[in-house]
């Protein structure tokens, strides 16, 4: 007589939505172990050591946020150091660079024009021109720039606000930082924190 044959679990189909239960399952430990929990504990442990940076380098003057210390903000007045220029426009949410290539006519067109912009602003040479005033940086809100940009800055902020060209550059010298670690980079100027220095300095001898 033929015999009975069982067929093994494994061979025996899967009933539909057996597995959907075990699946929704381990997304959810997923979701909320990884997703959620994880972001919970980085949040946690960067606004316990770097409280500040956490919240986005924010600047206040009289108790109202003004800007970040990691975003460049133009300046239009003359009594206030210039940024670098920016592909994004400053706008936080259009990040970039502009993308050209050193080849492209465009760039050596806007370099030029720039050239000869700040050139006639500050009273220097065309020459006399950092390469940092000129480029563009990558995020496109560089904060920072260079010790010689903010130094050729000097006689125009003075006349604006009336103020010795020598107070200006110490303020200059103090806000210098240097390469990142005493390694890494260039020495570099917050644009945003000098600017504010300058507004304290200029309150002081009762100008603005």
């Amino acid at each position: 007589m033929p015999t009975a044959y069982a067929p093994s679990p494994a061979s025996r189909p899967t009933r539909p939505g057996a597995l959907l239960r075990p699946s929704l399952g381990l997304a959810a430990i997923v979701l909320l172990l990884f997703g959620l929990s994880y972001s919970l504990v980085a949040t946690g442990i960067g606004r316990a050591l770097f409280p500040h940076a956490a919240q986005g380098s924010l600047l206040e003057r009289a108790g109202q946020v003004i800007g970040s210390a990691l975003v460049a903000q133009p300046f239009a007045a003359d009594g206030y150091f210039q940024p670098r220029p920016s592909a994004a426009n400053y706008d936080l949410m259009a990040l970039a660079g502009s993308n050209q290539a050193r080849g492209n006519p465009e760039l050596r067109a806007r370099l030029d024009q720039t050239r000869a912009a700040i050139a006639a602003r500050e009273g220097i040479t065309l020459a006399a021109v950092p390469g940092d005033l000129l480029t563009q940086s990558g995020s496109g809100i560089d904060p920072h720039i260079s010790p010689q940009s903010a130094r050729i800055q000097i006689a125009r902020i003075a006349r604006a606000r009336m103020l010795p060209a020598p107070r200006i550059a110490a303020l200059v010298a103090q806000h210098t930082e240097g390469p990142q670690w005493g390694w890494f980079g260039q020495p570099r100027i917050n644009v945003l924190q000098l600017n504010l220095a300058l507004d304290a300095l200029s309150a002081t001898n009762g100008l603005h």
